[in-house]
């Protein structure tokens, strides 16, 4: 029987998110827009089968219990990743994402 895990999306990366989807509609037009919101979607969507997804990598760099998740998966493009944990707190198995981050961009700079 496979678990389904709770995905739970902070603040901040709900700000990362409309962030990037008004960047890329400013800059490549509402069209891709809709395309990149979908292609973050599925990345975030697939966080429900649990921390250890292909493609999903422990950061230890960062800290013991954070992870990513690059959005280009599955055919898609892209150049953000997801940065998540797994939830402590909860009764049941829940991830939550802490932030959505160019893959340029100081990760821990970003994550306080």
């Amino acid at each position: 029987m496979t678990t389904t895990w709770t995905v739970r999306v902070t603040r901040a990366a709900e700000d990362d998110f409309q962030h990037i989807l008004r960047w890329t509609v400013a800059n490549f037009g509402r069209r891709q827009g809709k395309i990149y919101a979908k292609t973050l979607s599925l990345a975030i969507s697939a966080l429900s089968r649990g921390p250890d997804i292909p493609g999903a990598r422990r950061r230890h760099e960062i800290s013991r219990a954070v992870y990513s998740l690059h959005v280009a998966r599955a055919g898609r493009k892209g150049r953000h990743f997801v940065l998540f944990r797994v939830s402590s707190n909860a009764a049941a198995p829940a991830i939550e994402v802490l932030r959505i981050l160019h893959e340029t961009m100081d990760i821990e700079r970003h994550l306080s």
